[in-house]
């Protein structure tokens, strides 16, 4: 399926830093719950992401990712997850986050 790159431009995609992450025992399936700082535009704002393969709570904090911003939130569980952290699988199917390769201001749009 081919959009158009005004279609593209409508997807949100910014860079924050993890401030907090926590275990999400409460979900389906294993995940994290992540607190992300976006900067002053847009804010903290809260995720949850199934990471656990590759990531524990306390390594993730402090890491910059990268992250769809004006999806609406969705309820998982008792948690509202805010944004969507974007992650690929890795040879096994297991997510591994994106981030940028260099330290970036928080709440940069991806271009």
């Amino acid at each position: 399926m081919t959009i158009a790159f005004d279609d593209f431009l409508k997807v949100d995609i910014r860079a924050g830093t993890v401030i907090a992450a926590a275990p999400f025992p409460e979900a389906r399936k294993p995940a994290i719950k992540l607190t992300i700082d976006f900067g002053g535009e847009i804010g903290v704002k809260t995720s949850s992401a199934q990471i656990t393969r590759h990531y524990t709570p306390e390594s993730l904090v402090g890491k910059q990712v990268v992250a769809v911003v004006n999806f609406p939130p969705r309820q998982i569980g008792k948690f509202m997850s805010q944004v969507l952290t974007l992650g690929v699988p890795d040879a096994g199917g297991e997510v591994v986050l994106l981030h940028p390769s260099r330290a970036v201001p928080d709440g940069g749009r991806m271009f």
